[in-house]
């Protein structure tokens, strides 16, 4: 039984060990260099400014509300959500839509030095439309619109990240 036991242990060791070795680490537990720790977002949706907010939060980081007290500047542009039927039903209904989620961006200094030029930044995800669930179709655009933005967030993050990096600031 003592045995078992210490292979098990040991097992879990090797395990955790080899994961940490491989760099895994867990979505939404990323640390941010010092120079994202107080990030200024100009422009966005509410529903990026939450999803940025909650990012860096579970990074350790803020977004803070004046340009005073940010180390970094993050603009946003013509952010937009599109949605277009992608293929038909015999019926002439849409069997399947594309989602896209469009904005652009350029990341700076509070002081305007530009760090990253305006850039386009891009996502999209395609869905079927079930005919006989309306309830679950619409739920799954909304979780879809929460993705697709998680993801644009995590993505200005690393270009910001990459800006610092290229800078040397």
């Amino acid at each position: 039984m003592t045995l078992t036991r210490s292979l098990k242990l040991l097992f879990l060791l090797l395990f955790t060990t080899s994961l940490m070795a491989c760099g895994f680490h867990p979505r939404g537990g990323s640390t941010l260099p010092t120079e994202l720790k107080n990030v200024y977002l100009e422009g966005g949706s509410p529903a990026l400014r939450e999803q940025m907010f909650q990012q860096l939060r579970n990074a350790k980081s803020q977004l803070t509300p004046s340009l005073q007290t940010a180390s970094i500047v993050v603009k946003l542009f013509n952010e937009q959500f599109q949605r277009r039927g992608v293929s038909l039903s015999e019926r002439g209904k849409t069997n399947e839509y594309e989602l896209v989620y469009r904005l652009e961006y350029e990341i700076t200094t509070p002081k305007d030095e530009m760090l990253a030029a305006r850039q386009p930044l891009e996502v999209r995800r395609d869905y079927y439309n079930d005919q006989q669930a309306i309830l679950a179709r619409d739920n799954e655009e909304s979780v879809l619109r929460t993705e697709m933005t998680q993801q644009v967030v995590r993505t200005l993050l690393n270009q910001a990240r990459f800006a610092l990096e290229k800078s040397g600031k």
